[in-house]
């Protein structure tokens, strides 16, 4: 057998190694196995070999398809077992999401925010999938707030021409029909340009008889004008006799907003690693549970997301009891 050393050993030492350690550590941690291995390998480049095979070894980890395959291959693993962490027990039948962080995306990784905002609508369709494959039944997302009419001209424009984008793809999409997607624009709406309007009844006209699943994206939406425009259909009902002021209750006001007929979310997740609501579904979200997720929408992942859910299992929600 030839030394550690020799030459002869070196071309293949390091994918020998990490085979070597996937097999005897992959089926006893599921905790950064992935940081735990780069760790490992770089304590044995350093300190078991001399510095040529060490040099070696390094390229190895940072350049070959070994290092690329094994890091998939964790994740994978990793997903699988939260998978079925999270299959094992009861799952929110509403999760609602407030989509952060496009723009420090985009320049985090020198892209424009244009790119950061696009890449951000195609997490929006994975997102969906998700959830309709482990069979949450109401996704709600926050896409434009009232409060984004305030930034420059030139990035609102933006967010519309990505919203009427995101529209017609929806419109022409068959998988919102095979999978029996309804889908709820909820907002002011009288606010967005007239073909975002039109574009946005179209689609609810065309999925408005689906029930298997329900997708509500809030549109130049804010939790407090859903408030006030409930109190107005309510004072506007009690003036012409409609209803009576005695007979007045929470779910009265309930039946009166955007989201009437929709239970309120289980679980309101925010990614970007911001730490608050932003004036979203005020009244909605009293007894849900909150996730802060660390990470910028656009690189929100599947395990991300199952993440999130075997947190809020793992709570015991209590309703104010």
């Amino acid at each position: 057998m030839l030394p550690l050393h020799h030459p002869g050993h070196q071309d293949r030492i390091g994918e020998d190694f990490i085979n070597l350690w996937w097999i005897n550590q992959v089926v006893k941690e599921e905790k950064s196995i992935l940081d735990s291995l780069i760790e490992s390998l770089y304590r044995f480049s350093n300190k078991a070999l001399g510095s040529e095979v060490g040099r070696k070894l390094r390229s190895i980890i940072e350049e070959s398809q070994v290092y690329k395959r094994v890091g998939r291959e964790i994740r994978r693993y990793r997903e699988r077992k939260l998978e079925e962490k999270v299959l094992a027990s009861p799952l929110p039948r509403h999760v609602a999401v407030i989509m952060d962080g496009n723009r420090r995306y985009a320049r985090s990784l020198g892209l424009t925010e244009e790119e950061g905002y696009l890449r951000g609508k195609e997490k929006l369709r994975e997102l969906m999938e998700w959830c309709f494959d482990l069979g949450i039944r109401v996704l709600t997302v926050y896409a434009f707030s009232t409060e984004n009419f305030k930034r420059e001209k030139r990035e609102v424009d933006l967010l519309f021409n990505i919203c009427r984008d995101a529209l017609r793809d929806a419109i022409d999409d068959e998988r919102l029909h095979e999978n029996g997607v309804r889908v709820n624009i909820i907002g002011r709406l009288d606010l967005l340009p007239a073909d975002i309007r039109a574009m946005a009844r179209e689609l609810m006209d065309r999925t408005r008889n689906h029930d298997r699943y329900i997708l509500n994206v809030a549109l130049a939406y804010g939790g407090r004008q859903e408030i006030v425009d409930a109190i107005k259909g309510i004072a506007r009902d009690v003036k012409e006799g409609k209803l009576q002021l005695e007979d007045i209750d929470e779910d009265t006001v309930s039946s009166y907003l955007y989201t009437k007929d929709i239970p309120d979310p289980d679980l309101i997740l925010r990614t970007s690693g911001e730490e608050r609501i932003s004036n979203f579904l005020l009244w909605q979200l009293a007894y849900s549970e909150l996730y802060f997720a660390d990470v910028y929408w656009p690189a929100f992942t599947r395990e991300d997301f199952l993440k999130a859910i075997y947190v809020y299992q793992r709570r015991r929600r209590r309703f104010g009891r």
